[in-house]
């Protein structure tokens, strides 16, 4: 049974990774964005988010990918057999997010995260990636080094050459 959770930045490729993984490695997909986010990028209320994230997580295989909260972060890790790091400088992140942007805007990005909701405020895009860099990365570094002393897979991916390789392989 392969349970992988993706984990890294926003707009770093997390979503796009596991689409692939799950066809190659005939696993369910689960895009957090789309059970944490509703319409406007508002996050759904947390019993909601908590009991639908739960119930995700107990199926016997997947891939997950994405944020959610550190609280179901912590699950997901623990329940996961296989943890795939993304951990790419800042500057690769708002680079991306800022191509993201214009593809949606140009009606070009064909898997907009969160459901495919409206384009998000890039201010508020790029304070989130500031803040995930600065608070959740460490927590997410720490949480791999953690388990995968215990054992546990841990892929570490650094650059957008690693992502790539990988996808080709993984």
């Amino acid at each position: 049974m392969s349970r992988i959770a993706i984990l890294g930045n926003t707009a770093g490729g997390k979503s796009t990774l596991a689409r692939h993984l799950a066809k190659t490695r005939c696993l369910p997909h689960i895009e957090i964005d789309e059970i944490y986010w509703l319409p406007g990028w508002t996050a759904v209320p947390s019993q909601i988010y908590e009991k639908d994230h739960d119930a995700a997580i107990e199926m016997p295989e997947w891939i997950i990918d994405g944020g959610g909260d550190l609280a179901s972060v912590r699950k997901r890790v623990a329940r996961a057999t296989e943890l795939i790091l993304l951990d790419f400088p800042l500057w690769i992140h708002f680079w991306r997010a800022a191509e993201r942007q214009m593809a949606w805007a140009n009606g070009t990005l064909q898997h907009p995260p969160g459901g495919g909701q409206e384009m998000p405020p890039t201010g508020r895009l790029f304070e989130i990636i500031w803040d995930v860099d600065r608070e959740w990365m460490p927590v997410l570094r720490k949480l791999c080094d953690d388990n995968e002393a215990l054992g546990k897979s841990v892929v570490r991916l650094t650059s957008l050459d690693d992502l790539e390789a990988f996808s080709t392989n993984g």
